[in-house]
């Protein structure tokens, strides 16, 4: 059987941010993914927003690692020379009731480390963006847009060149628990003994952690899958901010992003389905589109909205519950030395990847 000293399991934003911090720290770390190429999965499939950390809990992984890493990422990507843009967000409030949202976020914000706000009342807002109305709103600086397969391309690189490996194709089919080792069977039947195993298989993390003998299942959440689809807009946009309205349950509401290259999208929305394979976007959800649209942009013309495309959210709650933090767990929570697994990476998944990186590495004792 062939050994390897660390096995991170999926080649998303995550998972490679991950193998290259522990490859950096001089470990021989394998990826295996189960794809054809990296980065397919949800990090092929999002919104591609660097976020401030504006909404999450104060004190949770969400808030502190999308926070620490969102400086990372900005670094990183001046570093590297991966293409992204700072362009900012004007957050929203098209109703005088949702003042009292933008109050709470601002101030949530503040707790979270995020000291760059700045109040806007309409005739502000308009200044920055003619074709907005809204009541009040925030502008948030330090939001921007990053290439993110740019960036997975260049963390595979960092990970290759500290002697890493990418095996694409590579399925593991489950892992079960030794005297000071881990072992492991792709579907091919391949077997491998890791010291150390990181599970960051995005939609796939439960179902997978439920194969691997000597883990208790209950600390194995049942996933859910919340559909985000989104509407590109066929001609130009008037706006150069990205455009988020008041947040909505389980989602951030159907908000108005650009890309690098300065076409206009809008979503996602929130649709939960059954399988994590549900990717067609239906264009009757398009209906739901233009009013929510029109009320930060009333001028949206008719028929301007054509089926984008749709990504999951690896949820690990369901409809009507509260969204719980980052789930990440490791050899303290599940008592399996060298283990990691992580649940539930949606947003602010991208922005915090390499501060997830350091976190994990912490826990495995690798940190630095």
């Amino acid at each position: 059987m062939d050994q390897v000293e660390c096995v991170v399991v999926g080649a998303g934003v995550v998972g490679l941010a991950i193998a290259r911090k522990l490859a950096l720290q001089g470990l021989e770390v394998m990826v295996l993914e189960a794809a054809d190429a990296i980065g397919t999965g949800t990090s092929s499939r999002n919104s591609e927003v660097i976020h401030a950390g504006l909404y999450y809990p104060t004190g949770s992984l969400k808030a502190r690692l999308c926070v620490a890493g969102r400086q990372q990422l900005y670094a990183y990507a001046q570093e590297r020379g991966v293409e992204h843009r700072r362009c900012g967000k004007l957050l929203v409030a098209t109703a005088d009731e949702q003042r009292e949202g933008l109050r709470s976020i601002y101030d949530r914000a503040l707790s979270n480390g995020v000291t760059d706000l700045q109040w806007l009342d309409r005739a502000q807002a308009q200044v920055m963006e003619p074709a907005l109305e809204c009541v009040a709103a925030l502008f948030s600086p330090s939001t921007g847009i990053i290439d993110s397969h740019g960036l997975m391309l260049s963390l595979q690189g960092d990970l290759e060149n500290a002697g890493g490996l990418v095996a694409l194709n590579s399925a593991l089919a489950h892992a079960s628990i030794a005297q000071g080792a881990i072992d492991l069977v792709a579907i091919d039947g391949t077997r491998l003994r890791t010291r150390l195993l990181i599970n960051a298989a995005g939609l796939r993390a439960p179902q997978l952690a439920r194969q691997f003998a000597g883990l208790d299942p209950v600390h194995v959440p049942e996933p859910r899958f919340a559909k985000g689809n989104y509407f590109t807009l066929s001609g130009k946009a008037p706006f150069s901010h990205l455009i988020y309205p008041v947040p909505e349950a389980a989602g951030l509401g159907v908000h108005l992003t650009l890309d690098l290259g300065g076409q206009a999208k809008f979503g996602p929305d929130v649709q939960w389905v059954d399988s994590a394979d549900d990717l067609v976007v239906d264009p009757r959800r398009g209906d739901a589109f233009y009013a929510e649209v029109r009320k930060y942009w009333p001028a949206l013309p008719d028929g301007a909205l054509v089926p984008g495309y749709a990504g999951i959210r690896p949820k690990i709650h369901g409809p009507g519950e509260p969204a719980p933090d980052f789930c990440i767990q490791g050899p303290q929570d599940h008592g399996i030395a060298g283990l990691v697994n992580l649940f539930g990476i949606e947003s602010p998944g991208l922005t915090s990847s390499l501060a997830i990186a350091d976190h994990v590495a912490e826990l495995l004792g690798q940190g630095g």
